[in-house]
């Protein structure tokens, strides 16, 4: 497991209709929090055709990196809910009773929580945790 690392990402909140039609530019990952909320990660110009929405930076996150078969050992010990079987995907919920969002990718999963809980995750999951 690497990390926590900080992530700086962007909040856009936005009417659903919005976001739907949004053209996420290639260097940006784009996670749908909410039917009028995304978490943005990376870099690149973000346009959304609603005159009321809100973008805003969000430095509140810590990502842990883990290979395919590390995360599946980890998460199936410290994830009580199921996890979407296809990759890629995007879920959230509790690891290791604790807030996070996982990115599942076919060749890493990461592990995002709110910043001030990496340090409580990396010892929940660190070697000798409690499962």
């Amino acid at each position: 497991m690497r990390g926590p690392e900080t992530v700086r990402a962007r909040r856009v909140v936005a009417a659903p209709e919005a976001l739907d039609a949004a053209a996420w530019p290639p260097t940006v990952r784009a996670l749908r929090l909410a039917p009028d909320d995304v978490l943005v990660l990376g870099e690149g110009p973000l346009a959304v055709a609603d005159p009321d929405a809100i973008v805003v930076d969000d430095a509140g996150h810590a990502a842990f990196r883990l290979d395919p078969a590390e995360a599946d050992a980890l998460l199936a010990r410290h994830v009580r809910w199921p996890l979407p079987a296809a990759r890629p995907a995007f879920a959230q919920g509790a690891v290791a009773d604790l807030p996070a969002r996982l990115i599942l990718d076919v060749d890493e999963v990461v592990v995002l929580v709110p910043a001030p809980f990496a340090h409580e995750l990396a010892e929940r999951l660190g070697p000798g945790a409690p499962a």
